[in-house]
């Protein structure tokens, strides 16, 4: 099930974001960021437990992926393409989605590009020492 997180999923939220950069707790404040009408941030669920999780903003008609990630037990099973599909699906007529993955990240890129993102520029050394591809996907929604 994917839905809308709450305050009280922010703190395994937080442990699940500590994979993907360090003192994550310290880089988002979900409390604050959660009172911008612009914000956006869905929880999937899988009995009851948060197995992963999907940050982004809209902003008039882009909508910027900040963070996604998913339980290593969880991978390979459909939780990020559920995730990035829900939201596409919900998204405002003619969006444009941006995103940055580091240039290794194989699994992600290959994902995006079933989803039609396209590398539109490389950022170097983005990620300390590592490159990251802006990759971007504009939809139109019926």
């Amino acid at each position: 099930m994917i839905r809308s997180a709450e305050p009280k999923d922010f703190d395994y939220i937080y442990q699940l974001g500590e994979k993907l950069h360090e003192n994550y707790k310290n880089k988002y404040d979900f409390n604050e960021l959660m009172q911008n009408d612009y914000f956006n941030l869905i929880v999937y669920e899988d009995n009851k437990k948060i197995v992963g999780f999907l940050s982004y903003t809209n902003l008039l008609d882009t909508t910027d992926i900040i963070d996604i990630i998913v339980d290593e037990k969880y991978r390979q099973k459909k939780v990020a393409t559920n995730l990035i599909d829900f939201a596409i699906t919900n998204s405002k007529p003619h969006t444009n989605f941006l995103l940055e993955v580091a240039v290794d990240n194989y699994p992600a890129i290959n994902l995006y590009d079933k989803f039609g993102f396209k590398v539109i520029h490389t950022r170097k050394k983005y990620y300390g020492k590592k490159d990251a591809y802006v990759m971007e996907r504009v939809i139109e929604n019926e």
